[in-house]
C-alpha cells in the first residue's frame, strides 16, 4: 500500500490546505509573479492584521490586457489611451491582483509594504499600508465579480493566514470612505466572509451591510 504525501507539518495537504512550501520569503509561489518597484519596509515591528479588498480596471471596465500589469510596475504609457494620461505620474501597486479567470499575479513581497490603500485610516488606525495586505480584484463595480476570483480570494485567504496574524478584513471604501468606493455593491461579501478559509476573521462593517455579525 502506497502512503500518501504529506506536508511539512505532517498534515495531508488537500484544496485550499496551505503547507508551508507555498511560500518563498513573502511571495507565494503559485502566484505569477510582477515585481514592482512601488513598496518600502513596513515599520519594525509592524504586525500584518488587516486584509483591504480592492477592484481595478483599466481602461475603466475593460477586462483584457495588461494596462493594471503596467501600471503597478511603471510601464504604463499615458498615450495609450485618454484614461491613462491622468495616472502619468501615479505610483501604486498592491500585493496581489485576481483576474476574472482567476489567475493570481504578485507584485510586491507580502512582507513589504504595497502602496495600495493611500490615505486611510481603520478603527482609529491611519496609515493602514504599515499593517495590511492589499488584493486588488480585476472589475469595475458595475459588473458581478466571477465565480473563480471568489474561490481564488478564499484561498488566498487561507494561505496568507498561516504565514501572517490576520484578524480583519475590509473594503478600499471602509478605510477611504471619501474617496473610493470599492470593491463596490457587486462583490458578495457572505462568499468570503462565511467561507471556512475567513473563519474567525472579523469584518467590522458587517452590521452597516446587512450582513450576520462576527
Amino acid at each position: 500500500m502506497r502512503r500518501r504525501k504529506t506536508g511539512q507539518s505532517g498534515e495531508l495537504p488537500g484544496p485550499g490546505r496551505p503547507v508551508m512550501s507555498d511560500w518563498q520569503q513573502g511571495w507565494l509561489r503559485r502566484a505569477q509573479a510582477r515585481p514592482s518597484p512601488n513598496h518600502d519596509r513596513r515599520p519594525d515591528g509592524m504586525a500584518v492584521e488587516l486584509l483591504v479588498v480592492h477592484y481595478i480596471s483599466l481602461p475603466p471596465g475593460r477586462f483584457r490586457g495588461d494596462a493594471v500589469e503596467r501600471l503597478f510596475t511603471n510601464r504604463l504609457d499615458p498615450q495609450a489611451h485618454p484614461a491613462f494620461e491622468p495616472l502619468r505620474a501615479l505610483r501604486v501597486s498592491a500585493h496581489f491582483l485576481i483576474r476574472r479567470d482567476g489567475r493570481l499575479l504578485q507584485f510586491v513581497d507580502a512582507d513589504l509594504r504595497a502602496w495600495h490603500a493611500g490615505e486611510s485610516r481603520f478603527l482609529g488606525r491611519e496609515r493602514c499600508n504599515d499593517f495590511s495586505i492589499g488584493v486588488e480584484l480585476e472589475g469595475d463595480g458595475r459588473h458581478r465579480f466571477t465565480a473563480s476570483q471568489y474561490r481564488e480570494l478564499r484561498d488566498l485567504v487561507a494561505r496568507l493566514r498561516q504565514r501572517y496574524p490576520l484578524r480583519w478584513v475590509a473594503g478600499h471604501s471602509d478605510i477611504a470612505p471619501l474617496r473610493k468606493d470599492d470593491p463596490g455593491p457587486f462583490f458578495d461579501w457572505r462568499r468570503l466572509t462565511c467561507s471556512r478559509e475567513a473563519r474567525g476573521l472579523i469584518e467590522p462593517q458587517a452590521a452597516a451591510r446587512g450582513l450576520p455579525g462576527q
